[in-house]
C-alpha cells in the first residue's frame, strides 16, 4: 500500500495539513486513492477546514467578534465552526434545527461538544428553519444578538469555495477522475474549478433531488463533472443495515474509516461502479475524503436505539 504525505502550511489556522493517499487496486487496472482531508485536523477537519479558512480571515478583515452560523442536531459544520471560533477567539453562536433539542444537549454529542467550545445556542422549530435563506429572517437574528459574521448553513459560500479549491495539487493531475461526496454544493464546485480539463469530477449527494445541479452551476463553467444520485441510501442521513457492513468492512480491510452521511456513500457508489464497469480500463481514481468522522458517535446512538449494528469508532 503506497502512501504519499504531503503538508501544507495553512496560515489562519496554525495547523499542517497531511493528506495521505490510499492505493486500492482493482481488476483492469482501475485504482482508487483516497485523500485523506479528514486528516487535517481532528475536529476541523475535511472540507469543513477548506470551507471555514478564508471565512475566518474576512471576519477579521471586518472586524467582527461573532460568528452565526445554521445546522442540524448532528452537524459537522456546527462541531467545526465552534472549535475554531475558540480556537481563534470568535464568539460562536448556532442557530439549531429543531426546538425540541434544547433540553437534550447532554445526549447530543455534536451539541455537546459544540457547547464546550463556547457555542451559543437558538433553537428554533423546523418551518423557522426554512426561512434561514431570507433577509427579514437573518435582520432579526442580528436584531437578536447584534453585529455578527454569517456563515451559511454547511459552509458554502464563494469564500468556501476558494478554499475549496486548494483541495487539489498538481501532484493531482495524475488522476483521470475525482469523486467527493455533495452536500450544499461548495466542496465538489471548488474542486470542479480547480481540475484540469481532462479529468472528470464525478460528486455522489447524500441527499436527495435535483436541485444540487442547479446549485453547482452557479459556481462553476467548466462540464467536465456529473452527479451521480443513486446512493442516497433512501436521503440525508438515512442509513441501513448493507451501508454499515461496508463502512466497517471497508475500514476492516483498509484501515480508513467512513462516515455514514457523505464518504461512506460515496465509496459505496465509487465500488458499486467498478463493478458495473463504469470506468474505462487504466481509470486513475481519487476519492476525497472531506472528514465528517465526528458524527458517527451520534449516528450510533441512533442505531442502537433501533438495535441496528454500530459503525466502528
Amino acid at each position: 500500500m503506497h502512501k504519499d504525505y504531503i503538508c501544507i502550511n495553512l496560515h489562519l489556522m496554525n495547523f499542517k495539513v497531511l493528506n495521505q493517499l490510499v492505493d486500492i487496486q482493482f481488476p483492469n487496472q482501475i485504482t482508487v486513492h483516497t485523500k485523506r482531508e479528514d486528516l487535517i485536523h481532528p475536529f476541523v477537519s475535511g472540507n469543513k477546514f477548506r470551507k471555514l479558512k478564508y471565512n475566518l480571515l474576512q471576519a477579521k478583515v471586518e472586524g467582527k467578534t461573532k460568528i452565526l452560523t445554521f445546522g442540524g442536531a448532528f452537524s459537522n459544520h456546527i462541531a467545526a465552526v465552534a472549535f475554531a471560533g475558540k480556537e481563534h477567539n470568535f464568539e460562536t453562536i448556532g442557530i439549531i434545527r429543531g426546538e425540541e433539542l434544547c433540553s437534550k444537549i447532554s445526549e447530543n454529542p455534536t451539541l455537546t461538544f459544540a457547547q464546550n467550545c463556547g457555542m451559543k445556542f437558538d433553537f428554533i422549530t423546523r418551518e423557522e428553519y426554512r426561512k434561514k435563506d431570507t433577509f427579514s429572517f437573518v435582520e432579526k437574528l442580528e436584531e437578536k444578538f447584534g453585529a455578527f459574521y454569517f456563515v451559511p448553513e454547511g459552509g458554502t459560500n464563494e469564500l468556501a469555495i476558494k478554499g475549496c479549491e486548494e483541495i487539489l495539487t498538481s501532484d493531482d493531475s495524475i488522476f483521470t477522475h475525482i469523486c467527493c461526496s455533495v452536500g450544499t454544493s461548495g466542496t465538489i464546485s471548488g474542486i470542479i474549478n480547480s481540475a484540469k480539463p481532462n479529468q472528470k469530477i464525478i460528486g455522489f449527494p447524500a441527499l436527495k433531488g435535483s436541485f444540487l445541479s442547479d446549485d453547482i452551476r452557479n459556481f462553476v463553467t467548466s462540464t467536465n463533472w456529473e452527479l451521480q444520485s443513486e446512493y442516497h441510501f433512501g436521503g440525508y442521513a438515512k442509513i441501513n443495515e448493507e451501508l454499515i457492513r461496508f463502512i466497517n468492512a471497508f475500514r476492516e480491510q483498509t484501515g480508513i474509516p467512513l462516515d455514514p452521511i457523505y464518504t461512506g456513500k460515496m465509496m459505496f457508489g465509487i465500488l458499486d461502479l467498478i463493478n458495473k464497469g463504469y470506468f474505462p480500463e487504466g481509470s486513475k481514481i481519487v476519492a476525497i475524503h472531506t472528514g465528517g468522522l465526528q458524527g458517527i458517535e451520534g449516528m450510533n446512538c441512533k442505531l442502537k436505539s433501533k438495535n441496528l449494528p454500530l459503525i466502528t469508532i
